[in-house]
């Protein structure tokens, strides 16, 4: 009994990680890729410039992460991030003395824009697709709008950018505070209780519910911590540009998302990797400077972009899990066809 209870743990421990697999192949074949066409792309001059931007796509996609755990989606990340940088500049007024100031205050706005996502999604159980693009829509708007109460050039505190621009052990500070939020996630989520109830709710909401679980409590926390995680990143994305504008995050509208789907998460809930998901992260910036060292035109950058988002779903974890599954069964069922009882004695 025991043995059968150790092999089918060790075949479920197979069908999750299995999902999880395509992202680090994928920056195998990148590296490999770039190595003989674009080595450039592997100096240690350009990781260190892609390591903080990939941090930044990082921090915002586990933020995505958390609400697609819940099987809801969140649009009003750019909206979210570019509020962050400006609010950064704004607050900051490009003093030293006000940066934990705009700070603070950047992280309180995101998390309110986030209670207001999910007060509508986890309370009035409004479509989370339509709901964020409005919310994302209205941000924008206040952005553009506050951003004229202060001039074109205002710059952020130099403080931050410098901590930006600083070494530890070679990279950017920025790449570490990624690395950091990635590991409370993996502890959070694996090795905490409600980090397991979390999990179980986004698989299987309705049975949470059966058994006592809020749910609706749940929906409306993750997408104020998303939004907290989508304020870190535009103060980031902030001291790194140090003059962001009134579209700071405007490019991160698919690619957190996409790095989510590459990461092997489920797009029904419960299940995802914060590991995968920063290393998906990682390799999506890669792979946009490899092709600017490629001298790729924009249009051609887009293409590949997109093809790479379409592979990542055709390979996502969810048909992994099931490719995976099939064969077992289908295994499992070999086994048994084969399997003869030997005749007991006369």
């Amino acid at each position: 009994m025991s043995d059968r209870r150790g092999s089918s743990s060790a075949l479920t421990e197979l069908v999750v990680a299995s999902r999880y697999m395509p992202v680090y192949i994928a920056l195998l074949v990148l590296i490999i890729v770039a190595a003989i066409w674009a080595p450039a792309t592997l100096s240690s001059v350009a990781l260190r410039a892609i390591a903080p931007y990939g941090a930044v796509l990082g921090i915002a996609a586990l933020g995505q992460m958390l609400v697609i755990m819940t099987g809801g989606i969140d649009l009003s990340v750019p909206g979210t991030m570019s509020l962050a940088a400006v609010i950064i500049v704004g607050v900051g007024d490009g003093s030293n003395e006000n940066i934990w100031i705009a700070v603070a205050t950047a992280i309180a706005v995101a998390a309110l824009i986030g209670a207001v996502n999910g007060l509508l999604i986890g309370g009035l159980k409004l479509n989370a697709l339509i709901t964020t693009l409005a919310v994302g829509l209205i941000v924008a708007g206040v952005v553009n709008r506050y951003a004229s109460t202060f001039p074109v050039q205002s710059r952020v505190p130099p403080g931050l950018s410098d901590w930006t621009s600083t070494r530890i052990l070679g990279v950017s500070p920025v790449f570490w505070t990624g690395v950091g939020l990635t590991i409370v996630l993996i502890v959070g989520l694996r090795y905490t209780a409600v980090g397991r109830r979390f999990q179980a709710v986004g698989a299987n909401p309705v049975a949470s519910h059966v058994v006592g679980v809020q749910v609706n409590l749940n929906q409306i926390l993750v997408y104020v911590v998303a939004a907290v995680f989508y304020a870190i990143a535009g103060v980031a994305l902030a001291g790194l540009l140090r003059n962001p504008g009134v579209g700071a995050g405007t490019t991160y509208l698919l690619g957190p998302i996409a790095a989510v789907v590459i990461g092997g998460a489920s797009l029904t809930g419960g299940l995802a990797s914060p590991l995968s998901t920063f290393v998906a992260a990682l390799f999506l910036t890669g792979l946009n400077q490899m092709l600017r060292v490629m001298g790729l035109p924009t249009s051609l950058q887009f293409v590949v972009f997109g093809l790479v988002i379409i592979g990542g779903m055709l390979v996502s974890g969810d048909r992994i899990t099931r490719g995976v599954e099939q064969l077992l069964r289908e295994r499992r069922r070999a086994v048994d066809s084969g399997t003869h009882i030997a005749p007991g004695p006369m």
